[in-house]
């Protein structure tokens, strides 16, 4: 969305854009089942896969790697892409787009919340907790789905694309 402000300097007309977020979120597998959730330290509170947003110069992936490491101590390879997510309404602080990867841990590091965590958990499908924030649960019933089936697809409730 394009939007002209004036400088207040000189009066000339500065293009102003006004455009989505890039993040990135990985759902970490743990070998001894279940996956990872962090506890928010920060708004919105509440449990989330991890991620985050995308550093001037970083690739999606690279943010995911990043964003696992920060804020549970755990180095991940990724070994999928689960779906991109850009429901407008899906962060309420602004508008974001995000690639979910699932990895699994590549080293015997130890977890641990750290950034903008508070808590760094593994929980399975039958003991997720409350609140999930962002979209979260909409995001890891997808998961979850294509976990039980193998069958590739567009996202759910945030991404599928009418009449799919």
């Amino acid at each position: 969305m394009r939007k002209d402000l004036r400088c207040d300097a000189c009066g000339a007309v500065v293009e102003s854009y006004r455009n989505p977020a890039p993040t990135a979120d990985v759902i970490v597998e743990m070998p001894e089942g279940g996956i990872v959730l962090i506890e928010r330290r920060n708004d919105p509170l509440g449990w989330a896969i991890p991620g985050g947003f995308v550093d001037y110069g970083e690739s999606l992936e690279e943010c995911a790697v990043r964003e696992a490491r920060e804020e549970t101590g755990l180095d991940v390879e990724l070994i999928h892409q689960l779906g991109t997510y850009s429901d407008p309404s899906r962060d309420a602080r602004r508008h974001t787009i995000t690639a979910v990867y699932v990895g699994r841990p590549c080293s015997s590091a130890a977890l641990h919340a750290a950034d903008d965590a508070a808590k760094a958990e593994v929980f399975t499908q039958e003991r997720l907790p409350s609140p999930l924030v962002f979209d979260h649960a909409a995001i890891l019933e997808d998961y979850f789905r294509w976990k039980a089936d193998g069958s590739e697809f567009l996202p759910g409730r945030t991404g599928r694309l009418p009449g799919g």
